[in-house]
């Protein structure tokens, strides 16, 4: 236990140390990219005869300076404001009522009460994948929004572990982690993606009097760029250890492992909600990953996940998966099954492990 405290404790304070800097990073990249923009006006507008492109961009970037810091601010605070309303707005995610859904409020209300912690907001997308996600960054916010096809496909248990992951999250500090991140990686990638959209509509300043510098396009562009990948490195560089912490909550919860390790198996494949922004999906209780597999994946595999709760918190896996994994998965499942048939004390006649 006390272990089990010292890390929970040790990863909620790492969760506020490291808003802290994804804040410093948004307007670290605003600024490069603010540089990066100038950069290219310069180049395609041209500056004055005997002027320098550089020492002409630097003067603008400093005098806007203080502009650039207070929208970049004034980014943040939208940001915190309108995060859940925005995120609802992008997935069609409905508030629910307890009259609305007895059953499901109830659910999450039980868990709240069970450890003192405040209700959030309940909301359900209609959508066919198999998904979850926590929003918002205070009390007033928080919401746990399930979506349609995973509240049909999931028995009361493995819902209750679900919304129990969730309920960890927003516990641990995460979704305010994550939704800082969205923030930052939204506003550049937007930025970066009008720029290379736009890119060959612009053509080079032809005035007799001032000179274009296809030089500082090129700076421009790379300085964007670069910004642009830097966004996406703050994204990924946020630990994969959040989500075992997740499941490892959901199990002290809802005292039931193999409920956890049922949902993970069926949800596997079958997580993607189409047309939603992969900021969101990074969000998710699962996101799944692309054709580079788990290196640039935001969760751990599910293999992994549910390897982690045979492992330590005594979940049993069952004799068929409820619902056939993807290959990767398929591969690894029989191994582990043999694995806990013979880990530590554990281990059952059959190969399932007993808490």
């Amino acid at each position: 236990m006390v272990g089990q405290a010292f890390g929970l404790y040790t990863h909620q304070r790492n969760n506020r140390i490291r808003s802290g800097f994804l804040i410093a990073g948004l307007f670290l990249l605003v600024y490069i990219t603010s540089y990066g923009l100038i950069l290219m006006g310069y180049g395609y507008g041209g500056v004055m005869r005997g002027r320098s492109v550089s020492g002409e961009t630097w003067r603008l970037f400093w005098s806007w300076f203080p502009f650039i810091t207070i929208a970049a601010g004034a980014w943040v605070f939208i940001g915190f404001k309108i995060n859940v309303g925005l995120i609802s707005s992008v997935t069609g995610a409905q508030g629910v009522t307890r009259e609305a859904n007895p059953k499901l409020y109830r659910m999450l209300e039980n868990l709240c009460i069970s450890r003192g912690l405040p209700m959030p907001k309940l909301a359900i997308i209609e959508n066919e994948a198999l998904n979850a996600f926590a929003s918002g960054v205070n009390e007033k916010q928080f919401t746990v929004t399930v979506t349609t096809g995973l509240l049909g496909a999931l028995n009361d248990a493995e819902v209750e572990a679900v919304l129990a992951h969730e309920l960890t999250h927003i516990r641990n500090g995460d979704v305010r982690l994550m939704v800082i991140a969205v923030v930052i990686a939204g506003v550049i990638s937007f930025v970066g993606e009008m720029i290379f959209r736009n890119f060959g509509r612009v053509r080079i300043s032809s005035d007799n009097d001032k000179k274009g510098s296809g030089v500082a396009i090129l700076i421009g562009i790379v300085v964007i760029a670069i910004a642009w990948l830097l966004a996406v490195l703050i994204r990924l560089s946020l630990s994969r250890s959040r989500e075992y912490l997740a499941d490892a909550g959901a199990v002290e919860l809802t005292k039931n492992p193999d409920a956890m390790i049922s949902a993970l198996l069926k949800i596997a494949g079958r997580a993607d909600i189409e047309g939603v922004p992969s900021g969101v999906m990074d969000m998710c209780f699962e996101n799944d990953p692309d054709d580079f597999a788990d290196l640039f994946s935001t969760h751990p595999s599910i293999t992994k996940r549910v390897q982690a709760l045979v492992e330590t918190a005594g979940g049993r896996m069952p004799a068929m998966p409820p619902h056939p994994p993807k290959m990767s998965e398929r591969q690894a499942l029989p191994t582990m099954v043999e694995e806990s048939s013979t880990r530590g004390p554990w281990a059952r006649p059959g190969g399932s492990a007993s808490p």
